[in-house]
């Protein structure tokens, strides 16, 4: 199989990942935080690197704390469900976010009446910076969140100078970087980021069931999560500080030795390298197909290892069913849990798009074939 879906999970995994996780099955697998014996203190030393090795890949070990949870789903839920929103707030989202961001805000906006904004996009489907700016000036922002990666279109959202903007206001910044992280660098603080949210399956090479956020030291949320968290347990209150206030319930530390361990392999400049080169010898192989349309901001450094396209004539189902059963290659169609875009790209009638999304492993003689493939069309 010819793996083009990255953007839904990476695959496959760095070596190294399969083994600690193998190891951890074995050795390891303990209620970490909840006894004393030595192999339960292992499972906790996992974790405490795991948390260094992400503050590491954030620039951000004195100024935050590291939160995990299963998923980044789940992490996005405590953010928004956490911070203190209420009817005299605005939220900024953009119309790239994606429903683990949207169906949030959208869901916490009916119990908590505030308002929710969209920043504009300029005719090239980008976000327009200086419209964003005088859109702050009418309307100021308690909170915006944006995803660093759109999972549709692999644009490269300008985050730096939309939440350098909202601070203006004094706004709480949150990024949602499932498309990113291990991809791009993530300075936390060059990037204005009050809590920045991962997902350890996707760009980070880990596995499924590990996500998290890192949040700034002093930024306090609400905690919406409650349960068994293995220290002070006559208390019927959560811990009152973080990491710990956030995170109840047994942490799967099978999952977060693979990630640890792919934090340990993974070098995000090498990595970018790569998807770079690979995205632009993909665009100009797809620009050889005349019936082959490609949907987004597409100009050089825009666009980081996901493309969309449509095919004249054939719905997005049909041409990822015939890449599928025909060619054995495996790519995304549909809408991609992106409510938003699909009004500005215009995929609508093809039933969405055609998500073609690289990976460190894929190779140039993967394009080719996948070119082949479509020109049969």
């Amino acid at each position: 199989m010819i793996y083009l879906d990255n953007a839904a999970t990476t695959f496959p995994k760095p070596e190294c990942v399969y083994t600690a996780m193998d190891k951890a099955n074995r050795t390891f697998s303990f209620n970490a935080g909840r006894g004393s014996y030595k192999a339960a203190r292992e499972a906790s030393a996992i974790i405490d690197k795991t948390r260094l090795a992400m503050l590491k890949l954030f620039k951000a070990e004195i100024m935050a704390d590291i939160v995990f949870t299963p998923s980044i789903t789940h992490a996005i839920n405590q953010v928004i469900n956490g911070l203190n929103l209420n009817s005299h707030s605005t939220v900024y989202i953009s119309p790239y976010e994606h429903n683990a961001v949207a169906r949030t805000i959208y869901a916490s906006a009916q119990s908590k009446g505030f308002r929710i904004e969209q920043l504009p996009l300029d005719e090239e489907f980008k976000i327009d910076v200086e419209k964003a700016e005088y859109q702050f000036t009418f309307t100021a922002p308690s909170l915006v969140i944006l995803s660093a990666v759109s999972n549709v279109t692999g644009y490269v959202l300008p985050t730096m100078q939309i939440f350098s903007a909202a601070k203006k206001y004094g706004a709480i910044t949150v990024l949602d970087g499932a498309q990113a992280a291990g991809l791009i660098p993530l300075d936390m603080s060059a990037l204005n980021a009050d809590i920045i949210c991962f997902a350890g399956h996707k760009t980070l090479y880990g596995p499924f069931g590990i996500g998290g956020f890192a949040i700034k030291k002093d930024l306090d949320i609400k905690t919406t999560f409650v349960g068994g968290t293995g220290s002070n347990s006559l208390s019927l209150d959560m811990p009152p500080i973080a990491p710990g206030k956030y995170e109840a319930a047994s942490p799967n530390i099978v999952a977060l030795a693979g990630l640890h361990a792919s934090l340990c392999c993974i070098d995000v400049q090498e990595h970018k390298n790569k998807i770079i080169g690979l995205t632009h010898y993909l665009l100009n192989r797809l620009s050889e197909l005349p019936k082959v349309n490609i949907l987004g901001a597409y100009a050089p450094g825009d666009t980081l290892g996901i493309v969309s396209v449509v095919v004249d004539n054939y719905s997005s189902d049909e041409v990822a069913t015939i890449l599928d059963e025909e060619f054995d290659i495996a790519v995304r169609s549909g809408y991609h849990c992106a409510p938003f875009i699909h009004d500005y790209i215009g995929d609508k009638p093809y039933n969405g798009t055609i998500r073609i999304s690289l990976g460190m492993f894929n190779k140039e003689k993967d394009i080719d074939i996948l070119v082949s493939a479509l020109e049969s069309l």
